[in-house]
């Protein structure tokens, strides 16, 4: 099966995808007006089965859940819900142990996040 991971933002949203059970992150894409069907896109090219999203707690955790609402409209795969508490932490100290280039953080941090919930996400 194929998976995809969300890291959901106000900005941007990270992906991550898991085929044949390698986990892998896809550039972010903007939260905007054609996030949906850029996601839709993202499900067919790579023949996605099952989508997991990322549920902080609190406040945000609402416009998260109002996100996944919609998702379940226009994908019409099965989505989960997968707890995201300190991923942004473990993506962070992930970012340093790889030694990747500090003016690459905002544009890889969320897809890294992504992938932490897909890997909790698989290992459950």
């Amino acid at each position: 099966m194929n998976y995809l991971a969300i890291d959901y933002g106000t900005k941007r949203i990270g992906l991550a995808i898991s085929t044949s059970g390698i986990i892998s992150t896809i550039s972010p894409i903007a939260n905007n007006k054609e996030s949906f069907s850029v996601l839709i896109k993202i499900c067919q090219n790579h023949q996605i089965d099952k989508v997991f999203v990322g549920i902080s707690e609190g406040d945000f955790a609402k416009q998260t859940q109002d996100f996944v609402a919609q998702l379940k409209d226009v994908l019409k795969l099965p989505i989960e819900e997968i707890e995201e508490a300190v991923s942004t932490i473990e993506a962070q100290q992930l970012f340093q142990q790889l030694h990747k280039k500090k003016k690459n953080y905002k544009k890889e941090i969320d897809s890294i996040s992504a992938a932490i919930i897909l890997r909790r996400a698989l290992t459950n």
